[in-house]
């Protein structure tokens, strides 16, 4: 057997939920600290699960993660398994507060706030971390755009060519 080969199509266990809606898009719905190395994943214990649009927003700014930083051997590698993990990778977990109110830590956030938009109930005693309510879009701009260290023009290439979800 080669060492790449994966005879498991679930290894996670109960690190993820198999069944979840999300997972048909290869998001993992796991908590706030999963034990995998996933590239996106989706916080059980969030308030309020993604919608429709936001379901296909997550989709989507996972397919570009995977298209900007992996070449086709490598996802050929990730499409062996139902949800793509990356043990290199600083992985992103989302949490939705509530209608537009979204939040993320990344897999190496160790300080701080659990995530990184306050929570709303913190939200009248505590700004020095991002302000919230933001919708996932928003949210998602602004983790662009600090990688980038400003404007990030891949990804609003990327969010361009994909009108049907990101509203043109």
């Amino acid at each position: 057997m080669l060492h790449d080969e994966i005879t498991d199509p679930w290894p996670f266990g109960d690190d993820a939920d198999r069944d979840d809606p999300l997972t048909a898009h290869r998001i993992a719905v796991t908590t706030s600290h999963p034990d995998w190395a996933y590239l996106v994943a989706f916080d059980r214990g969030s308030e309020a699960r993604p919608t429709d649009r936001e379901t296909a927003m997550l989709a989507s700014y996972l397919d570009e993660w995977k298209t900007r930083w992996y070449n086709t051997s490598y996802l050929a590698h990730m499409g062996r398994r139902l949800l793509d993990v990356d043990g290199g990778a600083n992985g992103v977990v989302f949490h939705k507060f509530g209608e537009n109110d979204w939040g993320y830590r990344r897999r190496s956030h160790r300080m701080g706030y659990l995530f990184s938009v306050v929570p709303p109930h913190m939200r009248d005693r505590y700004s020095d971390g991002l302000p919230g309510p933001m919708s996932l879009e928003a949210l998602m701009d602004h983790m662009r755009d600090s990688l980038a260290g400003g404007p990030a023009r891949e990804w609003l290439d990327w969010k361009a060519a994909h009108p049907e979800v990101f509203g043109g």
